[in-house]
């Protein structure tokens, strides 16, 4: 199969200079309604390409169809879903992407005026992609590459098999959300409208990942109550709520954090904090693989309140934890013909494929709970949701290609 790396590129482009932050200060689904840009867009693409039962609901949901090319019997309807929102961690106003071509291998220089550098010596694995066509930030926005690129390679593959009918396939169903990259891109997929049996979504980074397990993930919020007095008086009335702060966070396993862990090592990762003596509130993230240690992580922190309680005095500190997502692996284990027909497409394509856990979460994840059987697939792109952010063209012809070998041979399954 020969893809239009031109016609690709073009569509790219488009959609990353479209800002579609998402907010997750905000109520509405969408969480912005400048997502509601691209979501408009790519339903007119959706048209012009040829796909049909396209419907985009109130709250920003794509879902659209390529009709099957054959009338044989029990093939699968299948789906390929990505989200169209980006980061709201780092700027995503006004994304000027930069185009390398022939990479030599070297320091690409993103901004001259501040000097910002993507270098081989911090990030090895551009030395994978000399020669190639990279595509990168200015230095100033994140790229968006998560999730356009899984945008992109899907619509352009949707448009190969239209125009491609002698590959033979069955249904296939499309969907793209708003709103991943809050936690919240699942919670209005309507799974028995999209109709499939399983789904891949798009969401990857390098070339040949598939991953079929991820974090289990809650979110904490612990309040620390104290007591202002004038500090020339304080003595014995004073509780200053920002040092008993200090006792909490020190309590936790220092080694258990986001930047000493790897592979399957969960942690807890304290990501937002604001105090004065009065008042302190921490917000953590909890993540583990094993459902097990998940429950053992919250009930340290529990724990450690209870404590701390017993030495300040009850209700100084408060805790709300909620879960938000599970490991799919549960889900994805009584389906693994769906991970061997993705093995198989990448081995045809001469793809290694690489099969590891998710260091974070995914669409997938909620949708696989919620009937649909949903692993993740490569997108090509690497340093999400920073001005790092970068994915090779090439990489994404070979998601794309993915896609188009997992259509065919659900076929023939």
């Amino acid at each position: 199969m020969t893809i239009d790396k031109t016609l690709l590129l073009e569509r790219f482009i488009t959609y990353v200079k479209i800002d579609s932050q998402s907010n997750p200060n905000s109520d509405s689904t969408p969480s912005t309604h400048k997502q509601w840009d691209i979501a408009n867009l790519l339903v007119q693409h959706l048209k012009d390409i040829g796909a049909t039962n396209i419907s985009l609901d109130n709250k920003g949901y794509i879902m659209a169809t390529i009709p099957a090319t054959t009338s044989k019997e029990g093939i699968p309807t299948i789906g390929f879903i990505s989200h169209y929102d980006t980061s709201p961690d780092f700027s995503g106003e006004n994304i000027n992407p930069q185009l390398i071509e022939n990479y030599d291998g070297k320091d690409i220089l993103l901004n001259t005026t501040q000097n910002i550098v993507l270098s081989p010596s911090n990030f090895p694995e551009l030395k994978k992609y000399k020669h190639q066509t990279i595509i990168t930030t200015d230095g100033t926005t994140l790229l968006g590459a998560d999730d356009k690129a899984g945008v992109t390679e899907i619509i352009c593959a949707a448009e190969y098999l239209i125009q491609h009918p002698e590959i033979e396939h069955g249904d296939i169903r499309i969907g793209f959300t708003p709103d991943e990259e809050i936690g919240r891109g699942a919670h209005h997929f309507d799974v028995k409208s999209f109709g499939a049996e399983y789904a891949y979504t798009m969401d990857g980074s390098g070339v040949g990942e598939l991953e079929y397990e991820n974090f289990n993930a809650a979110g904490a919020i612990v309040t620390i109550n104290g007591k202002i007095v004038h500090p020339g008086y304080a003595k014995d009335k004073m509780i200053n709520s920002m040092l008993i702060a200090q006792d909490f966070i020190s309590s936790l396993p220092r080694l258990e954090t986001p930047e000493h862990t790897s592979d399957r090592e969960g942690f807890f990762h304290l990501h937002d904090m604001s105090g004065t003596v009065e008042k302190t509130t921490l917000e953590y993230i909890i993540r583990d693989h094993d459902l097990g240690h998940f429950e053992a992580r919250k009930q340290v922190m529990q724990s450690l309140v209870t404590e701390l309680n017993k030495q300040y005095g009850e209700n100084t500190l408060t805790i709300g934890i909620k879960d938000q997502y599970y490991n799919m692996r549960e889900k994805i284990e009584p389906n693994m013909h769906i991970i061997e027909i993705a093995k198989k497409a990448m081995k045809e394509l001469n793809i290694k494929s690489i099969i590891k856990p998710i260091r974070g979460g995914t669409d997938g994840s909620q949708l696989s709970f919620m009937g649909l059987p949903c692993p993740n697939i490569f997108t090509g792109g690497h340093n999400f949701h920073g001005k790092y952010e970068f994915v090779p063209l090439e990489s994404m012809v070979k998601a794309t290609e993915v896609i188009i070998k997992i259509a065919e041979l659900t076929a023939k399954c």
